[in-house]
């Protein structure tokens, strides 16, 4: 275990550093972030001056080197727009999203589990139907689509809710409040998670159902619910890991659509805001960051497999 661990790891040096390399050529690519400063109270020469105590002069590889560098000493660089720090600017963001992916990926497994176990046990039957159709929905409805369909429900008409933020300005931000906040943010991420995790976890449980020590197993007279929660799901159980690993790197990406929505002080809303003024290292640290959840999502997983399945052998 510890050696394929190392190995992993090892091979994700090389992956981030390939990631990193594309990320910053694509944006050189896109423009500069000076094209924001030009204007009629802004000279040709302000801006050039401006452009060489950035870097910004030289080609996007020798910019690249400076800022690989840079991170190797651990310094991030400084954020264009304001100045600060790109590790403390990740920092303060890193917490709110954290907590509302953390919220959403609960919620959506306490709704997808028992939901998908469900619609395997009463195959074609009304309520198998009436989960499909479920799960098809919140796979299928645009997550934007969903925010401002609740934010006009619940805040607008009915005013139960709030719609932006993560506390009410001059509350204090007591849990009572956060978890108010929260409650639209985390309905749609979770929604469209439980939606495809429904259909995997059905088809999952209907795979194993289907096998002859179930089958032998209620022959013996063991109980309904010891043949499903003990022998089946725990069978079933490497899919399922296998969607879940898949669903954070989606999740920490969906994020970003739906706390710009919400104006949520995430990591999202962060994002964007860098990526309309084009600032290049906030961007950078962003994007290393998604790599880095990315691949520490999948050998997670990796792991995960080797407890769930103790016949699984990681070489």
């Amino acid at each position: 275990m510890y050696k394929y661990i190392i190995k992993r790891i090892l091979i994700a040096i090389p992956v981030l550093i390939g990631i990193t390399i594309i990320d910053y050529a694509i944006m050189c690519m896109a423009g500069s972030p000076l094209e924001m400063l030009q204007g009629p109270r802004i000279s040709e020469a302000a801006v050039e001056a401006k452009k060489v105590a950035l870097g910004l002069d030289k080609p996007f590889y020798i910019q690249y080197f400076v800022w690989l560098g840079q991170l190797l000493h651990g310094d991030m660089g400084y954020s264009i727009k304001s100045y600060q720090p790109v590790s403390e600017m990740i920092a303060s963001h890193l917490g709110p999203t954290l907590l509302l992916m953390g919220v959403s990926l609960v919620v959506s497994l306490l709704l997808a589990v028992p939901a998908g176990i469900y619609s395997a046990i009463h195959q074609y039957e009304k309520g198998d139907y009436a989960v499909v159709t479920m799960s098809f929905l919140g796979s299928s409805i645009p997550g934007f689509f969903l925010s401002l369909l609740l934010i006009y429900i619940f805040t607008v008409k009915l005013g139960w809710l709030p719609s932006s933020g993560m506390t009410t300005l001059g509350a204090g931000g007591g849990f009572l409040d956060v978890a108010k906040h929260m409650v639209m943010p985390v309905i749609v991420l979770s929604f469209s998670m439980a939606g495809s995790n429904i259909r995997y976890i059905r088809s999952a449980v209907l795979e194993i159902l289907q096998q002859d020590y179930l089958r032998t197993a209620r022959a013996k007279g063991i109980g309904h619910f010891r043949v499903i929660n003990k022998h089946a799901l725990r069978n079933a159980l490497v899919p399922i890991v296998t969607v879940i690993g898949m669903e954070i790197p989606t999740l920490f990406g969906g994020a970003v659509i739906i706390e710009q929505v919400f104006s949520w002080p995430g990591l999202g809303l962060m994002t964007m805001s860098a990526i309309t003024s084009r600032d290049y290292p906030v961007i950078m640290g962003v994007c290393l960051l998604s790599a880095v959840v990315v691949l520490v999502a999948n050998l997670v997983t990796d792991i995960l497999y080797a407890f769930v399945d103790p016949t699984i052998q990681l070489d």
